[in-house]
């Protein structure tokens, strides 16, 4: 029965209203979410069978990627089965009775902070970083304070019981936040069935032309690299390890030979999910058999 539960469990970092709690009802409205501290907790929900998947926020369209979660994919355990685009339309919440005239703060997390740079400065409010969006929202209802507002969602504003004294007030208009869903299983998408991505991580040693050899049969195979991004790994600063999307499914042949190319000239790599392309990437998941 628990293993039946946990099946339709759908875990997520931060309080309920959350970004990704609304990412979660988007993808699987059949599903229960359940909120988690961390993304080490979201993780651990998924591996000891309290949940049976994981959305897990990666980058955004305006702010960049997520801190820290390059870092603990590799080790999570788990495997990407597949993506989601959500689109992340911020309100500014305050108490009922709160007007624009009486809040002088506003508290979310850093990344909805940073999303809503130029509102928040043309409407001189002092920010404070929060943990995640929804509990500032819980905590700005809580304490009913009318000089204190938050930025979070709209399900985080009917949720907590907050008034929306502005909406849509991200700097760019087309916001847009890529989530991994991630399960304890992987899964083998057909490549004949629609665009497949595959994400992996490698590590290569730092040294003149490393990364430029280990990417040479990307480009010699005609593969696509969708995403590419580095950090330092070992408190030396000597060791770079990189997180990769490419277009297309380790089985095909291109994609086969530009992997081994990369074995080659590279000390790990590891591939953390093969997964169906969402299409709100237009097809630019295609690769050739």
């Amino acid at each position: 029965m628990a293993e039946a539960v946990a099946s339709n469990v759908i875990a997520f970092q931060g309080a309920l209203g959350a970004y990704s709690d609304m990412a979660c009802r988007a993808v699987h409205p059949e599903m229960t979410t359940l909120a988690c501290a961390s993304f080490e907790d979201t993780f651990a929900a998924v591996d000891d069978a309290r949940a049976g998947l994981a959305m897990i926020p990666i980058e955004n369209s305006s702010a960049g990627r997520v801190a820290d979660i390059h870092h603990l994919l590799p080790d999570s355990g788990l495997h990407i089965i597949a993506e989601h685009f959500q689109k992340v339309d911020h309100q500014l919440l305050a108490p009922k009775g709160a007007t624009m005239d009486t809040i002088h703060e506003v508290h979310s997390h850093v990344q909805a902070l940073s999303q809503c740079r130029g509102f928040v400065r043309g409407a001189g409010l002092k920010p404070i970083v929060h943990a995640d969006t929804a509990g500032a929202a819980a905590e700005v209802a809580e304490r009913a304070d009318p000089s204190r507002a938050a930025i979070a969602s709209e399900l985080a504003g009917e949720i907590y019981g907050l008034d929306s004294l502005s909406s849509d007030i991200q700097d760019i208009e087309h916001n847009t936040t890529r989530f991994l869903i991630m399960a304890k299983e992987p899964i083998d998408p057909d490549p004949a069935e629609g665009p497949v991505i595959t994400t992996f991580v490698f590590r290569v040693r730092s040294v003149p032309a490393a990364l430029y050899k280990s990417l040479g049969g990307f480009a010699t195979n005609g593969v696509n690299i969708t995403k590419l991004e580095s950090y330092i790994s070992d408190a030396d600063f000597t060791l770079a390890q990189f997180y990769a999307d490419v277009a297309g499914h380790p089985g095909q042949r291109l994609v086969r030979l530009a992997l081994e190319e990369l074995g080659f000239f590279s000390r790990e790599v590891k591939i953390l999910g093969v997964y169906p392309a969402n299409p709100f990437r237009g097809g630019r998941g295609e690769a050739d058999a």
